[in-house]
């Protein structure tokens, strides 16, 4: 772990990466690409010591109040924030003001602000984003191996869902001939309409390779899988986005039980949803007219 003091935290779609690099192990990690320039080694994590500082000069400038986004590159809620609490204190600031939040995690430590998350989300909107992979727990612990097992972020999505607080899934990625078959992935189905999820988010039943992340990849099926890189490179040679030869099949129940059951399940109507800020709950507030300076 290292720290730095960064420029600037939000980029211009108001999304923020508050630490770089992650200790989850997640053997598929697209975050690992080196197009993406994230610390080597990638568990080396880049600690943004003064994120809470820049997120609070950013959100004072802002002309209108927006949701805030964290977790697309790295996870938020690493073991290093249980000592050093800098995603809390950004929760801190965005409750304060009155922003919104969409926050993703594979981790029950989110459990640890859910006060942060009930407030935001009474004051304006709270979405909280959990992946899950495979239904099969102790597969979960072989290609997610730093991380609670999916039933524990079942759980954490029921706590939401009893705390009223909307959650969106991400159903990706699936492994070719690993957690690509249709019971896994009516497994993981279940769960979304037993804990009333209101999007998912599925680019398709594969995964994507690039360099940084292939080379990684394909170590850890010589670990866990042994002969299964030969079979990917065989099947896949160096493609970028290595589809299951079940995707037809899968996606078209997946389409079908999402529209059934009134789920968000394309990219866009998940994404629109999240980006979406609730002007109707500020018609009666008072504006704080710092939020309005130059």
């Amino acid at each position: 772990m290292h720290f730095v003091d960064a420029k600037s935290i939000l980029s211009h779609l108001n999304g923020m990466n508050i630490y770089r690099g992650c200790t989850h192990g997640c053997i598929y990690c697209d975050s690992r690409s080196d197009c993406y320039h994230t610390p080597k080694p990638f568990e080396d994590i880049e600690v943004k010591q003064n994120a809470p500082e820049l997120l609070e000069k950013a959100l004072l400038k802002k002309r209108k109040k927006c949701m805030i986004g964290t977790g697309s590159m790295c996870d938020p809620y690493m073991p290093c924030e249980n000592s050093l609490k800098l995603t809390r204190q950004c929760l801190e600031i965005i409750e304060k003001y009155g922003f919104g939040l969409a926050v993703q995690t594979k981790s029950d430590r989110i459990l640890h602000d859910l006060d942060l998350l009930k407030s935001i989300n009474a004051k304006s909107k709270c979405v909280v984003q959990l992946t899950l992979t495979t239904f099969d727990d102790d597969l979960c612990k072989i290609i997610e191996p730093n991380v609670c097992v999916t039933s524990r972020r079942v759980e954490v999505l029921k706590i939401m869902q009893q705390n009223n607080i909307p959650t969106v899934v991400w159903l990706s990625p699936f492994l070719p001939y690993i957690n690509d078959s249709m019971q896994n992935f009516k497994g993981l189905m279940d769960y979304c309409l037993e804990t009333g999820v209101h999007g998912i988010i599925n680019f398709g039943i594969g995964v994507t390779m690039r360099s940084g992340n292939r080379e990684y990849f394909y170590e850890q099926l010589d670990k866990h899988f042994p002969g299964l890189s030969s079979k990917y490179k065989k099947s896949f040679g160096g493609r970028y986005e290595l589809l299951s030869p079940n995707n037809q099949q899968i996606m078209q129940y997946f389409y079908k039980t999402c529209k059934e059951n009134k789920i968000l399940c394309t990219p866009d109507e998940c994404f629109s949803y999240m980006h979406d800020f609730p002007q109707s709950r500020l018609q009666n507030e008072p504006k704080p007219q710092e939020l309005f300076d130059d």
